[in-house]
């Protein structure tokens, strides 16, 4: 396990490079997306964490795959030089720090808005323009559906949720009606 300091070392310093080179945003995305491609590829994730395979086989199938992607020169160097130091596993962690120090640039807060059913257009327009005039940062909404959650929104917008399900208001009756008991 890789260690939650090592993370932000290397996320700030991937930062740091794209913001020089002015390519942040689209460093930032092709990171993901190589964590996303790492994440769904075993043989990848073997290929690039086996201690066995030679570091020059290694880094001529990095290459190759990032040939292949359309992958940039600053984020094919970066996963080239994760797995060099053996620290590949830690490619998704840092894209998701690393989309964070983006985000924050950048001015943009992400939001999770999760729902029992489908919602108009029209919802998620007015919710993300109370969700701006709240947070005064622009805010990108990522949408999920549950249908566990029986009926409502759940929303979630950093450490702040937002639970206006049914499922919540149930739980939450239940909680008062057993403390009312005691």
């Amino acid at each position: 396990m890789i260690s939650s300091a090592i993370v932000e070392r290397y996320a700030r310093a991937i930062f740091e490079l794209g913001v020089e080179s002015g390519q942040l945003e689209h460093l930032s995305a092709q990171l993901r997306d190589l964590s996303a491609l790492f994440a769904t590829s075993r043989e990848l994730r073997m290929v690039g964490e086996n201690p066995l395979i030679p570091d020059d086989q290694r880094d001529a199938v990095l290459k190759e795959l990032g040939g292949r992607l359309g992958v940039g020169d600053l984020a094919l160097n970066t996963v080239r030089l994760l797995a060099r130091r053996r620290r590949l596993s830690a490619l998704p962690d840092i894209a998701k720090r690393l989309g964070g120090l983006a985000d924050e640039k950048a001015g943009v807060v992400r939001a999770k808005v999760v729902s029992a059913a489908p919602l108009s257009e029209d919802f998620y327009t007015k919710l993300a323009q109370k969700l701006e005039a709240k947070t005064r940062m622009k805010v990108v909404i990522e949408r999920e559906q549950d249908p566990s959650l029986i009926a409502g929104v759940v929303t979630k917008i950093g450490d702040n949720t937002i639970d206006g399900s049914l499922r919540g208001r149930l739980s939450a009756m239940e909680r008062n009606l057993l403390q009312a008991r005691v």
